[in-house]
């Protein structure tokens, strides 16, 4: 069986070299710490090789922009998909950074260089449309959260959204005060989605017992004493709103 060579950085310069060549720079390897160098009369090409996509490889590219705008960091090129949502983040990064990007490919005995990414300014105002709506989401899920009862980088914990928070409040006004409609429960500070929470039951907390009239369930007056916090403090919500009532 024929021995696959492990590549080197020493593999990309060839292919990347051709490849400014046949555009008219002059290409020069190893000058004042830059992996590569391309001039063509004013413009000043910089090129950085890596054999991965690393953290590292952006630091140097970026301390590189203090000499040119145009950087390119250049790596093998991935073995993976390279329609990934991965790959399409490690992208965003590199244009975010105003960074251009090189593959290098080595197709039977040859070698090829693609240009993915040119240097250009970032436009943080593509795409305002997608990222006002995400937002609002984010600003709209704060919103209908009472605190923060969630930390942050948790992977295999159970996350509270403001959702589940609307469950656990319907569950705690239902267990104080015994069946309602969904009027009542709205009326007494729960939100204007509780008709949806009470007729989709996501958590099986709630069941109707007759038109209009609904109760917590078993299941769900178990389960909301694992968020203690929160029943305390909607239950005290309550016994203010029924204080200010009597007042």
């Amino acid at each position: 069986m024929k021995e696959v060579k492990k590549i080197q950085e020493v593999d990309l310069y060839k292919p990347i070299q051709r490849h400014f060549s046949r555009d008219g720079f002059e290409v020069y390897g190893e000058v004042k710490d830059c992996d590569m160098v391309a001039v063509k009369e004013n413009e000043l090409v910089i090129i950085e090789l890596k054999l991965t996509l690393s953290v590292d490889l952006l630091i140097q590219a970026a301390k590189r922009q203090k000499l040119t705008d145009q950087v390119y960091i250049a790596i093998p090129k991935p073995k993976g998909r390279m329609n990934s949502k991965q790959w399409a983040d490690k992208c965003h990064l590199v244009k975010r950074l105003e960074l251009g990007l090189i593959v290098v490919s080595f197709p039977g005995n040859s070698s090829k260089a693609d240009i993915l990414i040119h240097p250009a300014p970032f436009n943080s105002k593509k795409g305002n449309a997608r990222n006002k709506l995400k937002r609002e989401a984010i600003l709209k899920e704060i919103s209908g959260r009472s605190a923060d009862f969630n930390i942050g980088g948790s992977t295999r914990t159970k996350i509270m959204t403001a959702y589940k928070e609307s469950c656990i409040q319907i569950a705690c006004f239902l267990d104080k005060m015994g069946p309602l409609s969904p009027k009542a429960l709205r009326d007494m500070g729960a939100g204007v989605k509780t008709p949806s929470i009470l007729t989709k039951n996501y958590y099986g907390w709630f069941e109707r017992i007759k038109r209009g009239t609904y109760i917590i369930t078993e299941k769900g007056k178990l389960e909301v004493q694992e968020y203690q916090d929160l029943v305390k403090y909607y239950l005290a919500k309550l016994e203010n709103r029924e204080e200010g009532d009597s007042n």
